[in-house]
């Protein structure tokens, strides 16, 4: 009987009734019929289901690897975007940087990165601030185990690479033509290794004290940031506004060159506003893997549900966003001048307001509230673009009012805007929503707004404890600002060698002061290099006369 069961296995669709008759022969009575079809029958269920496990596991795969790739691909678009909105002679610098984020980020998310950010979670061992297994990927299995209750493999290390990545990168345009290129590798790869995984740690893992998938969230439902406003945007943006205090404005932005105040500040508008556009489209794209991959799984109907939620509110949000900022700018210039023109910088940074803003309730928001969530995005990136320029504070990229204030915007957003069918497709638990809708359904519960609120205070806190000390540290010892003249003749020629005659902006005065300090330079090391070598020919040269001499006295004696 045993054997029919095999041979019915391997025969895999055929009846088997009919294998089990063949098999059997004369041996083929009622009773043995019976086992032979009912062992056949649940051989082929297990084998099925096996198959079928495999199949959801490979397509579970696919599906985060490719969002990780679109991530990843987010890293072309920072870099178009921040190289155009540079002057030409520092172009070459600032791609620079952002090609130093991806590496820095591989290099400290491999080592320790991830391993602080979901090392050893476990819904059962209770809260902790930080992670503690998987140093150097150890013990991180290539793929998702059967059974586990965590999504824990080399996939789901690459989407969360892809993202940290994408937080450091942010600051790459706050910071440009005036960051040495030390420091700026010294931040990414702390950012990146500790700083970022950290708040990883509170908000995504199973073992976070904010977390929402953890065994006793907080408040009952925990901190509600589906796809990182707040984890990476705000951080990054936090950190963004750290640095440029630190650092301080470019040269004559804001002051002359004897250090008083001018009345209006000069602009530093962008080479290649091409570039700036390609940049902007290549994130919107992008952004859908950020945003809809963040379900980490696509093949239960919540899932897919709320993957395809978050693609169509990800398009509503930058869509709004971006014509709210043109057309509000366009009204105030109008009224400040009387002559309305169209501004494709506030276009471009609305739309990545929007897109900053809906990446905390992409998956939680019903249509309607993603549309608000951009217009208000919008508006916001548009006041505070124009307070830092009162502040004096300058962000070559707008980083601070894109990612920062939007990042904040969205957290709070999800504690207004929360659908409660949503959250249960998302997260499997409703028990606290947006305010708006409590007070539909007769309550006034700000629970779910209240833990949003305790979320960001956290980690503009911790970004703010870290990084302020070592951006100040940095500064003091002087690594962090480049030279004035270095920042005056451009930091392709300081840094790279490159050549200057192609930047119009580039004075040729300071173009020769910076060569001839150069070659001062390298004529003084030349000297330096030459005289050890005379002292140290001077110092052998009487060498062997000596040493005759003592061999002489030691004949005599």
């Amino acid at each position: 009987v045993f054997d029919a069961m095999t041979n019915t296995m391997a025969l895999d669709l055929m009846d088997p009734y009919d294998v089990c008759i063949s098999d059997l022969g004369a041996e083929a009575s009622q009773e043995n019929m019976m086992r032979c079809i009912a062992g056949s029958l649940r051989l082929q269920v297990t084998a099925s289901s096996d198959r079928s496990a495999g199949v959801e596991e490979g397509v579970n795969t696919l599906f985060l690897m490719v969002g990780a790739a679109l991530v990843f691909f987010m890293q072309a678009g920072f870099a178009m975007l921040c190289a155009g909105s540079v002057r030409l002679k520092n172009v070459q610098n600032t791609m620079l940087k952002n090609l130093l984020d991806a590496c820095g980020a591989a290099v400290s998310f491999y080592t320790v990165g991830y391993a602080f950010a979901f090392g050893g979670q476990n819904a059962e061992e209770g809260k902790s601030f930080i992670g503690h297994t998987n140093f150097f990927m150890r013990d991180l299995p290539s793929s998702v185990q059967p059974g586990a209750d965590s999504v824990a493999s080399y996939s789901f290390w690459f989407f969360q690479f892809a993202f940290a990545a994408t937080s450091a990168t942010i600051v790459a345009g706050t910071l440009a033509e005036r960051c040495q290129m030390a420091a700026y590798l010294c931040y990414s790869v702390l950012l990146c290794g500790f700083v970022y995984p950290v708040i990883v740690h509170a908000i995504w893992s199973e073992n976070g004290f904010l977390s929402p998938v953890a065994g006793d969230p907080l408040w009952g439902t925990g901190m509600i940031d589906f796809a990182g406003s707040g984890v990476v945007h705000t951080t990054g943006g936090t950190t963004a506004l750290i640095a440029t205090i630190v650092l301080g404005s470019r040269k004559g932005r804001f002051y002359d060159s004897r250090g008083h105040k001018l009345k209006v500040p000069k602009p530093f508008p962008g080479h290649s506003v091409a570039l700036q556009m390609l940049g902007t489209f290549i994130l919107w794209f992008g952004w859908y893997g950020f945003n809809m991959c963040s379900t980490l799984t696509i093949t239960t109907p919540e899932a897919s549900r709320t993957a395809a939620t978050a693609a169509v509110n990800t398009t509503l949000a930058a869509g709004f966003g971006g014509i709210t900022s043109l057309f509000f700018n366009m009204w105030y210039v109008e009224r400040q001048t009387g002559e309305a023109t169209f501004n494709s910088g506030f276009a471009m940074n609305g739309v990545l307001a929007g897109l900053v803003s809906i990446t905390a309730g992409c998956g939680v928001f019903e249509p309607w509230a993603a549309a608000i969530t951009g217009i208000c995005a919008g508006l916001i990136y548009w006041w505070v673009s124009r307070l830092l320029i009162k502040l004096c504070l300058d962000d070559a990229v707008d980083a601070i009012p894109v990612h920062g204030a939007n990042g904040m915007w969205g957290v709070i957003s999800v504690g207004l805007f929360a659908s409660p069918n949503r959250l249960s497709d998302a997260y499997g638990n409703n028990e606290h929503v947006g305010l708006f809708y409590s007070i539909g359904e007769g309550k006034f519960d700000v629970t779910l707004l209240g833990i949003q609120l305790v979320g960001l205070i956290f980690i503009v806190s911790w970004v703010f404890f870290i990084l302020m000390p070592f951006f100040i540290g940095l500064n003091y010892i002087g690594w962090f600002r480049a030279d004035s003249l270095e920042e005056l003749v451009g930091l392709d020629v300081s840094y790279h060698g490159g050549s200057s005659h192609v930047s119009e902006d580039v004075k040729s005065e300071y173009v020769k002061a910076f060569q001839k300090r150069k070659d001062e330079e390298d004529r003084k090391s030349t000297t330096t290099d030459q005289d050890d070598v005379d002292a140290f020919a001077d110092n052998h040269r009487g060498a062997p006369v000596d040493r005759m001499a003592n061999i002489q006295e030691m004949g005599t004696a």
